[in-house]
């Protein structure tokens, strides 16, 4: 089996723990970031040691603990912050973010990319499919690497669990439908979720507790 040209490293960081995720291509030094969820300084730190080119940052949705440091670092690295055009109002709204109920901040972002549902990225000299999950939230999407059969499900899918629908912009019938899709995908793609541990597609069809709901 040829081994991969990815690279993963998973960064857990801040006050919920969220897994935030820098991905290189080790022939080329690009490098992307899934969920900047805080502490850029350190972020920063771990990208320029590695001699990383930095060529976005990606959101999975756009809740406060997911992009705390996404500003900083489009600065530092002037870099697009992107995200599904159907999460725009999430990120510029606080009452929907979730930073009007725990950080009071005023945390309002602008992406400058929007990527609409199943558009084709090239990024990595790989190609990455955008998938949107709505359900956590109204714009939750996923990013599907399907040479590599790797998903980064943000708070969509966990192991053994699913994100919660009970915040702004949750829905239960939109997140099932969401993991119905995400189940269509082959059994043995890694699942690198937006908390707690990585699991598959296989695993998780047979055992997620969505089913009972």
């Amino acid at each position: 089996m040829e081994e991969s040209r990815l690279s993963i490293l998973c960064m857990t960081l801040g006050m919920v723990e969220t897994n935030c995720y820098l991905i290189w291509n080790k022939d080329s030094k690009e490098a992307l970031l899934i969920d900047p969820a805080d502490d850029a300084a350190q972020i920063e730190k771990v990208i320029r040691e590695r001699d990383l080119s930095l060529k976005a940052l990606l959101l999975t949705h756009g809740h406060f603990d997911h992009v705390l440091a996404a500003s900083a670092l489009r600065d530092a690295f002037q870099v697009p912050l992107c995200a599904a055009e159907t999460e725009a109002e999430t990120l510029r709204n606080p009452e929907l973010n979730g930073d009007a109920r725990w950080l009071r901040q005023g945390l309002s972002l602008k992406a400058d990319r929007l990527f609409h549902d199943k558009e084709k990225l090239s990024f990595l000299g790989t190609e990455i499919e955008v998938l949107f999950t709505p359900g956590h939230t109204a714009g939750s999407c996923c990013y599907y690497f399907p040479a590599e059969k790797l998903l980064f499900s943000g708070d969509t899918l966990f192991e053994g669990s699913f994100g919660r629908v009970d915040l702004p912009g949750g829905n239960m019938a939109s997140l099932k439908r969401s993991l119905d899709r995400l189940f269509e995908l082959p059994a043995d793609t890694l699942v690198l979720p937006g908390h707690m541990g990585q699991t598959s597609i296989g695993e998780e069809r047979k055992s997620n507790p969505i089913f009972y709901y």
